[in-house]
């Protein structure tokens, strides 16, 4: 497949509240411009999630460095975040903590992100200044 150099592939719920404003997050915070973003819902998505030989159900956060490895749910988060300058670096912290253990709490947010943050009936349609960081 055909990956922009140097960039860091996240992919993510288009349709989900609470992930589109971790996405502003990231591209708020992005200064080093390390970040393309694709949605797991579009053809983009499902094109890489088939490429990396991941299950087309996950429903979690993918950080995919190509040629390199991808991460999931915790790992992925912890990954970004050591890319970001932002005040929640102490986060990182907790890296020391099981990825297991990470992963639960991973799992009851993203099993409830709907219930508790809504959901949108389409991804989000980025606007012109940030367009160039989405994968189409």
């Amino acid at each position: 497949m055909d990956f922009p150099k140097d960039k860091k592939i996240i992919l993510f719920d288009g349709v989900c509240n609470y992930c589109n404003a971790k996405i502003n997050f990231i591209i708020k915070h992005d200064n080093k411009d390390v970040f393309r973003f694709v949605a797991l819902q579009s053809d983009k998505g499902k094109e890489i999630i088939k490429y990396l030989g991941i299950s087309n159900t996950i429903d979690s956060i993918v950080l995919y460095e190509p040629g390199v490895a991808y991460y999931i749910k915790s790992q992925a988060v912890f990954s970004i975040l050591k890319e970001l300058k932002t005040g929640y670096q102490w986060v990182l912290l907790l890296n020391f903590i099981p990825n297991s253990i990470k992963d639960l709490v991973y799992d009851y947010i993203a099993r409830n992100r709907y219930k508790w943050y809504g959901k949108k009936e389409a991804c989000m349609i980025p606007n012109e200044e940030i367009r160039n960081k989405f994968l189409s």
